[in-house]
């Protein structure tokens, strides 16, 4: 048996990275799962791979920053699949730039896809969710939510920040409804989003002295801890921090 035989997910950010392997080890574990992105060609291929292999997935287009979307995306898990039981907010972008440095534009870009994106996300699934008799929120923030960061990430910062404590309010307000919020809070990944990091060994080799396990996280680290929170397992945790970091934060 999988550990989520009986249950259906949504995913943003699904097409490449984290989203992906989420996407990938829930139909693995026994999820129907609906992920969304805006990189259509990249999610339509996972869903046919997916699909070829025998499991139940299905690509919608998702801009995170509009309701119309994140409605059409939770209508079509309840119409495809009957209901929704988890909700990954995993789109996220990161932005490298000193706070003189960063614009009145780039600032209000990262904190739309950022902030309003969990908050659209967590506002369209919430009735589903209450119609299904409860379900899990997973939020993806970051060790920049826990801590400050020596690079220039401040806007970054600021959002996963306010990831964090927005899910910790969601999980006050909705415990009682069987709905649960939690949040995760990856260390350096090895995606795309911190591709200039690994592409520059001088930047590497900085970030390397930071990490106590001594090697950069990969995608299925992160997914088997979302998993975790997804899964029944869970049922008594909601409002936590889950920190996927190599020992980042412990110094």
């Amino acid at each position: 048996m999988g550990r989520l035989d009986g249950k259906v997910a949504l995913i943003s950010g699904g097409a490449k990275g984290q989203g992906a392997a989420e996407t990938r080890l829930f139909v693995r574990e026994g999820a129907k799962v609906v992920f969304g992105d805006i990189l259509d060609d990249d999610g339509k291929k996972v869903e046919a791979e997916i699909r070829t292999a025998g499991g139940e997935a299905t690509y919608v287009h998702l801009n995170v920053t509009r309701e119309a979307d994140w409605r059409a995306a939770v209508a079509t898990a309840v119409e495809r699949y009957g209901k929704l039981d988890v909700l990954v907010n995993n789109a996220g972008i990161l932005m490298r730039a000193a706070i003189e440095d960063t614009s009145e534009e780039d600032w209000d870009r990262i904190m739309a896809i950022n902030v309003k994106g969990v908050f659209l996300g967590t506002k369209a699934a919430l009735p589903a969710m209450r119609r299904a008799g409860g379900g899990s929120i997973i939020n993806i923030s970051s060790t920049a939510g826990l801590v400050g960061s020596p690079g220039q990430t401040a806007a970054y910062t600021a959002t996963k920040g306010a990831v964090r404590l927005f899910t910790k309010a969601t999980a006050i307000q909705h415990a009682k409804e069987n709905i649960r919020c939690n949040s995760v809070h990856p260390g350096p990944i090895a995606t795309d989003m911190i591709k200039d990091m690994l592409e520059s060994p001088a930047a590497l080799e900085q970030r390397m002295r930071r990490l106590p396990m001594g090697r950069i996280g990969t995608a299925e680290d992160v997914a088997y801890g979302v998993l975790y929170l997804a899964s029944s397992e869970s049922s008594y945790v909601t409002g936590s921090e889950l920190v996927i970091d190599g020992g980042t934060t412990a110094e």
